[in-house]
């Protein structure tokens, strides 16, 4: 593990990210939990002293040879072409060969037979690094759709499918994650063991179906709405997956690639946790992706563009995150009961969903003003100096 630097806090970030709602409102130092994100910013100042200067100590962590050193668009594109982006050429269509073959394996190892296959993830979307490569697969059965025993069966099928992998002839390369209620977790060591990926496997029954009907979607909202079991919640969201990863994926290339860079960015810009503030949680890659994806917007979606333009608008974004407020209304319109009831409630930073009204995303991390000072800190390195905005991105002027 040591030799190959596997990502193992990676897998326990994505298990939590279940429980957003929870997290936002969770002390950075003892993870005790606070009825509004005021009250808790409250408790970490008079309990834990975690004021302006303490949090200036202990957010910023720039690694040495950060991107941010870079002094032009031309050695940014070459930091990330070396650095960020996945291999390509023969390694990734190998890359490609070995996730397919794994993938059947786990279809073939569940036993509960012929289940239908969904796949989500950083590496499906297209927004995955060199050192960042999620992968989520659902496995959907009808089996499942007795809720009474629902929780007992995933448990046993999860555990069945740990041990069948691990007796395969990728098991050497499959190393297990802690155990996780609802999910199986692993790091898969890829193409001569160069690399890994992240994977996270979960099971249901399918509340939607392959072609559900605009009806049978807003029924399924207002489920999730009224619904006071968190891991029913969660298990039932998971139809809604495909519906997230066509979102992201239907940006061009070059927004991935400002997502890769921002992903980057907070992976090399923050001080790792220290016992003091364990609880510390930033934003999960879903978050980044639908902010950058937003900022493009803004920018009206250029095909082709400057990544350090586009990298500073996303952090003099982050620097103002209470002004953060985003809905798309794709999947649900702005009369929707449910959306209405969401809207008015919702506290910044607040970027809903575009495929399930009841989740703002933001609420993934409990450390937004350590976001913000470590974006203020990044804008003044020398790959922004001297940087003015340019058209398409002139709005940033206001932030």
């Amino acid at each position: 593990m040591e030799t190959h630097k596997l990502n193992w806090e990676n897998l326990e970030e994505r298990n939590i990210k279940h429980k957003a709602t929870k997290i936002s409102k969770t002390c950075r130092m003892c993870s005790r939990c606070f009825g509004t994100v005021l009250s808790r910013e409250n408790h970490e100042i008079q309990e834990h002293h975690f004021t302006a200067s303490k949090r200036a100590q202990t957010s910023a962590g720039f690694s040495l040879h950060n991107m941010l050193e870079c002094k032009s668009p031309q050695e940014l594109q070459r930091f990330a072409d070396e650095k960020i982006h996945p291999a390509s050429g023969p390694l990734r269509a190998a890359c490609v060969a070995e996730i397919a073959v794994l993938v059947q394996r786990i279809q073939d190892c569940f036993p509960v037979g012929d289940p239908r296959v969904i796949q989500a993830g950083s590496y499906i979307k297209g927004t995955d690094t060199r050192g960042c490569s999620e992968i989520d697969i659902v496995l959907f059965s009808d089996v499942f759709a007795n809720a009474n025993h629902c929780k007992k069966q995933l448990r046993e099928g999860l555990d069945a499918l740990r041990k069948n992998l691990k007796q395969t002839s990728y098991g050497n390369r499959i190393l297990m994650g802690k155990r996780a209620p609802l999910s199986l977790r692993f790091n898969f060591l890829c193409t001569g063991s160069l690399h890994s990926h992240s994977f996270e496997i979960m099971a249901y029954y399918d509340v939607l179906g392959p072609t559900p009907s605009a009806d049978l979607k807003l029924h399924l909202y207002r489920k999730l709405y009224l619904c006071k079991d968190s891991d029913e919640a969660q298990l039932c969201a998971l139809a809604l997956l495909p519906y997230q990863v066509d979102f992201v994926k239907a940006s061009v290339g070059r927004v991935k690639e400002l997502v890769r860079l921002v992903m980057h960015w907070f992976k090399t810009s923050f001080a790792n946790p220290t016992e003091e503030n364990k609880f510390r949680r930033l934003p999960s890659s879903y978050t980044v992706e639908l902010l950058t994806i937003y900022v493009w917007e803004l920018a009206g979606k250029p095909l082709l563009f400057s990544l350090v333009q586009g990298l500073r608008a996303v952090l003099k974004l982050l620097v103002q995150y209470t002004e953060i407020d985003i809905v798309w209304h794709r999947h649900y319109h702005r009369k929707f009961p449910v959306f209405v009831k969401v809207n008015q409630k919702h506290t910044r930073p607040f970027i809903l969903d575009p495929v399930n009204p009841t989740v703002n995303v933001c609420d993934t991390c409990n450390a937004w003003d350590e976001v913000a000072h470590v974006a203020r800190c990044s804008l003044l390195k020398p790959l922004f100096s001297r940087v003015r905005a340019e058209p398409p991105w002139l709005f940033t002027n206001n932030w």
